[in-house]
């Protein structure tokens, strides 16, 4: 056998590794809950004035997501534009989920539309054939949520990645690893799951254009040029599982980001500090859902004409309390603000998450018995609101932003439980 055609393992499944990928997603609830929008170019996204999500007849017409929703009006006046419905998006995901586990006990929930699901050993009891049971969801998840979505299996969650992406949408593509060589012949190395531009740029200048070029390299190679992960994603290249299923629930952010645009735009100090104040409020809750405390926080504006102004706070203590965070977040505000500049968008991140345990709450101007007793009644909100719903207690700031609220679904009130919106 010549080189090119080297075996890259002799088994077929020593694991047999599930990807199941949402196709176009959020628009594809949109068109499950509606079927007179099937087959039309829809995006989503009004509510932020930006494309989130786009349907393949969108696509074709040369939308991108990210793009302005005025400039898909004005260039593409066909195209159904629509708020986000996170409550939605985020029931079906876990309805497409609970499909995968009526025939996988390893199921990890990778995004809000991708899951890896560990098949290994079930051909037996369940009497079907790795390709059966990949082909079984997602009939069930078609027929039952009337959501399309692509299934890759192989030995690896490299693998298995670039396999769901091979054939889209509704594609299933199932590779064995005694032919596994065969497929990677046609991934150019871009398309590999964890090389990004930059390094994949690198890898081509030394003659390495597909996967399978580089998972024909030897060891010691990768060793010598590349880091670890790559090493890594050669072995699960090979065949050779390194990134086990992790089943476990999602517990944590790297980053918590509210934002919210509105029209018309406005100058109105009042009005935008307001949105401020209750983006404050609604990511100081979310970070104590998860008992998460940022040390950096940074605001943002966007003009009309899509200008973004931002500007960082390095925290001397993290905290999760707004009435702590507010005063600071406040006077960062008037240094990215001017009157009679119009804005559409105000937002709140934060970053550099701490362990809540972590933490010792304390007053950012020094009053520690403040901070614990703010503490000590957020904890009983927070207990409200898990029975009661949110925003049965909110601060006076916020109250003009809630009376204002824009067109869509306020994600804040569902992705709680939803740590990929």
């Amino acid at each position: 056998m010549s080189q090119l055609f080297q075996l890259l393992s002799i088994r077929n499944f020593p694991r047999a590794i599930l990807h199941m990928d949402g196709d176009a997603f959020f628009v594809g609830v949109e068109v499950a809950k509606n079927s007179k929008l099937r087959g039309l170019p829809v995006i989503t996204g009004e509510e932020r004035g930006i494309v989130t999500a786009l349907s393949y007849e969108a696509k074709a017409l040369g939308v991108v997501r990210g793009m302005p929703t005025y400039k898909v009006k004005k260039e593409y006046p066909t195209v159904i534009i629509l708020p986000g419905d996170y409550a939605s998006y985020a029931q079906y995901s876990k309805n497409m989920f609970d499909v995968v586990r009526r025939y996988a006990d390893d199921v990890e929930e990778y995004s809000i539309d991708e899951c890896f699901a560990d098949l290994t050993g079930l051909v037996r009891p369940l009497r079907k054939s790795y390709k059966e049971i990949a082909e079984t969801i997602q009939r069930e998840i078609q027929e039952e949520l009337g959501l399309s979505v692509s299934v890759g299996v192989a030995p690896t969650k490299v693998l298995a990645k670039i396999a769901s992406s091979w054939k889209k949408p509704h594609g299933l593509t199932v590779v064995p690893g005694k032919r596994a060589h065969e497929f990677l012949i046609e991934i150019p190395i871009a398309k590999v799951w964890g090389i990004g531009p930059q390094t994949s740029h690198v890898l081509i200048k030394k003659g390495i254009r597909t996967a399978y070029d580089f998972a024909r390299k030897d060891v010691l190679w990768i060793r010598n040029f590349l880091s670890k992960p790559y090493e890594d994603i050669w072995n699960e290249l090979n065949c050779r599982q390194i990134y086990e299923i992790d089943s476990s629930k999602k517990t944590t952010y790297a980053s918590i980001q509210k934002t919210r645009s509105f029209s018309p735009a406005t100058d109105n100090q009042t009005f935008l500090l307001s949105q401020i104040s209750k983006h404050t409020e609604d990511a100081c809750s979310k970070a104590r859902h998860y008992k998460l405390a940022p040390q950096s926080v940074s605001i943002m504006l966007k003009t009309k004409n899509f200008r973004y102004i931002t500007s960082e706070i390095k925290l001397l203590q993290p905290t999760n309390i707004p009435e702590l965070l507010l005063p600071i977040v406040q006077k960062e505000f008037f240094k990215i603000y001017t009157k009679g500049t119009m804005y559409r968008t105000a937002g709140i991140t934060f970053r550099e998450l701490h362990d809540y345990g972590t933490v010792v709450q304390i007053d950012l101007f020094g009053d520690s018995f403040r901070a614990q007793r703010l503490e000590s009644i957020h904890a009983q909100i927070d207990e409200l609101e898990c029975k009661f719903g949110k925003r049965i207690v909110h601060l006076a700031s916020t109250h003009n932003a809630l009376q204002h609220k824009p067109k869509g679904t306020d994600t804040d009130d569902h992705d709680r439980d939803l740590l990929f919106l």
